[in-house]
């Protein structure tokens, strides 16, 4: 995911390139899996990077969410700032040495589950057979609840929805349309999330647990390949220093929404909260100085 490039003069050079880069100043490759505080998170790093720390480039690559692991552990990818644990557990284990979890950035507490909009009038998972929902609206392949909800919930409870795959913003199209129908459906929820301000909806019940540690609160942390701390100091130590609560996070997210351009959002978002990202800015600038 990461191509690590810092720039010496005229030369530009990866991490994956064989020379050594210079810390500051040059290009990184950050991971975003697509899902709304990932791409907030992204672009506002990236956003930092090149407005306060003057480095060339940064480029978002998204990915699906197995790639984005492998990628961080070979090079390709710098770091991937959405890691849901004890989600993504098995991600982490999978890539071992080759990279490096970070401390989490979300101060809030996260949720995930299957929802129902409130005018269903239902609470539990074991109510969604008595209901004219004939489909649970899902997200991409390869998410952890996309394979639970197969494997585990349908059959758990011999539910006859059918699990729709698709791309988060697709999903939440597809929500917003039949919200705004009061049609009868249950999706992927899960919180920090725009969705949860958006709509009213219920996280349901899962009284046999079939979601298993999807229903514990988790954390979301970043994983940065293991050479970052050497040879990117700055950029490590700006991602590493980067905390958000719940209220700016979806405060993030909804000035990247009005503005339509995640870019553009997260920079006015940066310029209206100077006194949040400022802290950030002065741990990297001192890690340029040491």
């Amino acid at each position: 995911m990461t191509i690590l490039a810092l720039v010496t003069g005229a030369l530009v050079v990866g991490c994956g390139g064989g020379s050594t880069p210079q810390p500051g100043g040059g290009n990184l490759t950050i991971g975003d899996i697509g899902w709304d505080e990932s791409v907030a998170i992204s672009n506002l790093t990236k956003a930092l990077l090149e407005d306060e720390l003057d480095y060339q480039k940064i480029d978002l690559k998204r990915l699906d969410v197995v790639p984005l692991f492998q990628d961080v552990s070979s090079g390709e990818l710098d770091a991937f700032q959405d890691v849901w644990l004890p989600n993504h557990q098995e991600y982490i284990d999978r890539v071992g040495e080759d990279v490096e979890l970070l401390e989490p950035w979300f101060l809030g507490t996260t949720r995930f589950g299957i929802a129902a909009p409130d005018y269903m009038n239902v609470t539990s998972i074991d109510q969604l057979n008595g209901t004219g929902a004939g489909e649970i609206l899902g997200i991409e392949a390869g998410a952890v609840v996309m394979e639970k909800i197969p494997q585990n919930v349908i059959p758990t409870y011999s539910l006859k929805q059918e699990l729709v795959e698709a791309s988060t913003p697709s999903m939440l199209a597809e929500v917003e349309k039949r919200y705004d129908s009061e049609e009868e459906f249950v999706f992927i929820a899960w919180s920090p999330h725009w969705m949860n301000q958006r709509y009213d909806f219920v996280y349901l019940e899962d009284p046999q647990d079939a979601l298993e540690e999807l229903n514990d609160t988790a954390t979301i942390s970043t994983v940065v390949n293991k050479d970052l701390r050497d040879e990117d100091p700055v950029a490590y130590a700006l991602i590493g220093a980067i905390r958000l609560d719940e209220e700016q996070l979806n405060e993030l997210e909804d000035v990247i929404n009005v503005a339509g351009d995640p870019l553009v959002g997260a920079r006015e978002w940066m310029g209206d909260n100077r006194d949040i990202v400022q802290p950030w800015v002065d741990a990297a600038e001192a890690a340029q100085e040491a």
